[in-house]
C-alpha cells in the first residue's frame, strides 16, 4: 500500500514566490525565451534533472524527468499567454487570497503548482526513479507548436494538464474547429455601393445564417465571431472580407461531418444578384474525446478526492488546448487545475491562491500514491 502523505508537503511561499516571479515575466506566445531561462535556472538550482527540447525557431521545451526511465504520467503546463492588454498593468498583485496579473489563471497558477509539487517529491528523494515528467510547452495560446515538439520525441500513456477548471478533473474535452470565411468584390467609389457586391455585406449575410443554423440546429456548441477585417479600402467599397470564427464542440460531435454542414450553411447563404461565392477554408480541426472514468491515473484520483474531503464530479473542458493534441496521438490526457476559464483572457485575469495550494496537493498526492508502493 501506499505510504501516508505528510500533513504539510507542500511550501506555499516558496510557491507562491515563484508564481509571482513567473507572472511578472512576460511570455506571450512565440516570446516565451525569458520566462524559460529563468525556470532552467530554478530547476538546475534545485538539482532537477531538466532539459531542453528545442524547435526550430529557438525556442523551446522544458522537460523534468529521471534519466533511462519510461515516462507513464506526464504533468503538463503551458507557460505562453495571450498578449497584454495593458503592458502597464499585467504584473503580479494580490489582494488578500486573490493573486492578479496576466497569466494568472490561464494558466502559470497552475504550472507553478505542477512545478512545487514536483519539487516536493525530488527533494525528498522520492522522484529520481519514478516514472513521472514535468513538462513545460511553449505557444499553447496560438498553434500548439511546443506540444507538437513534444509529441515528435515522447510517448506517455497518461497526462496531467494544469488547465484552469476549478479544480474539477476533465476526464471529457470539446472538439474545437477554427473557420474562415472570405468575401470578395470589386473596388469601386462609395458613392457607387447601391446594388453592387459589398463584400462585407455579404459576408453579414453569411455571418447571419451560420448563426441562426447554430442556434437553431447545434446549440449545444459555442461559436465565437473572433475577427472581422476588410482591405479597409477608405472611401470605396473594399475588394475583400474576412472573418475568423472559433467553434468548440461538445466532446461526441463528428468534426468532419460539422465541417460539412458548415460549408454548406455558408455556401447557400449567398444566392441571386451574381454574387459571388464565399470562400470558406478550416485552419485547424480537432476532435473532442471522452476518457472511461476508470484506470488507474484517473482511480487513484478519484481516491485522492475522497481522501481530501472533495466532490467527484468529472466535467467536460469547453475550449481547446494542448489535449486534444495529446489525444489525436495516443495520450489520455485529464485536465485539473486552478482558476477558471471565466477569469482567463480578461484584463483583470485573477485566481485564489487557495485553489493553487490545493492543487498542488493534489498533484503530490496523486503521483505519491501511484508510484510509491
Amino acid at each position: 500500500m501506499p505510504l501516508s502523505l505528510s500533513p504539510n508537503p507542500i511550501q506555499p511561499q516558496r510557491l507562491l514566490r515563484l508564481l509571482q516571479r513567473m507572472i511578472d515575466i512576460y511570455s506571450p506566445s512565440g516570446k516565451e525565451e525569458e520566462l524559460l531561462a529563468y525556470l532552467y535556472t530554478y530547476f538546475k538550482k534545485r538539482h532537477l534533472p531538466v532539459r531542453r527540447q528545442m524547435l526550430e525557431d529557438g525556442r523551446y521545451n522544458l522537460i523534468v524527468a529521471p534519466a533511462d526511465v519510461d515516462i507513464e504520467l506526464a504533468l503538463i503546463g503551458h507557460v505562453d499567454t495571450v498578449p497584454a492588454h495593458d503592458l502597464e498593468e499585467m504584473g503580479f498583485s494580490r489582494d488578500n487570497d486573490i493573486i492578479s496579473g496576466l497569466g494568472a489563471a490561464d494558466m502559470k497558477g497552475g504550472c507553478a503548482a505542477i512545478i512545487e509539487a514536483c519539487l516536493c517529491l525530488w527533494e525528498a528523494g522520492s522522484g529520481n526513479n519514478w516514472p513521472v515528467a514535468l513538462i513545460l510547452v511553449v505557444g499553447e495560446e496560438e498553434n500548439g507548436d511546443g506540444a507538437l515538439r513534444l509529441l515528435e520525441d515522447h510517448h506517455f500513456p497518461w497526462a496531467i494538464i494544469a488547465e484552469p477548471t476549478g479544480l474539477s478533473p476533465c476526464l471529457a474535452h470539446y472538439g474545437y474547429i477554427e473557420m474562415q470565411l472570405t468575401t470578395r468584390g470589386k473596388r469601386r467609389h462609395a458613392s457607387l455601393a447601391k446594388g453592387r457586391i459589398n463584400p462585407v455585406e455579404s459576408l453579414l449575410k453569411t455571418l447571419l445564417a451560420l448563426i441562426h443554423h447554430m442556434d437553431a440546429r447545434r446549440p449545444e456548441a459555442v461559436y465565437n465571431i473572433r475577427d472581422l477585417l476588410t482591405s479597409q479600402s477608405g472611401f470605396a467599397v473594399p475588394e475583400w472580407c474576412h472573418a475568423w470564427i472559433d467553434l468548440h464542440l461538445p466532446p461526441h460531435t463528428p468534426t468532419g461531418a460539422m465541417c460539412s454542414e458548415l460549408e454548406e450553411v455558408a455556401t447557400a447563404s449567398l444566392t441571386g444578384r451574381s454574387l459571388k461565392p464565399v470562400e470558406v477554408r478550416f485552419h485547424t480541426i480537432q476532435d473532442g474525446y471522452d476518457l472511461p472514468g476508470k484506470g488507474a491515473v484517473v482511480e487513484t484520483l478519484q481516491r485522492v478526492y475522497d481522501q481530501r474531503g472533495l466532490p467527484w464530479q468529472p466535467a467536460a473542458f469547453p475550449s481547446h488546448s494542448d489535449a486534444n493534441l495529446l489525444w489525436a496521438h495516443g495520450v489520455k490526457p485529464i485536465l485539473l487545475g486552478p482558476g477558471s476559464l471565466a477569469k482567463a483572457h480578461v484584463p483583470e485575469e485573477s485566481i485564489d491562491v487557495e485553489e493553487i495550494l490545493a492543487a498542488a496537493e493534489i498533484y503530490r498526492q496523486l503521483i505519491f500514491e501511484m508510484f510509491s508502493s
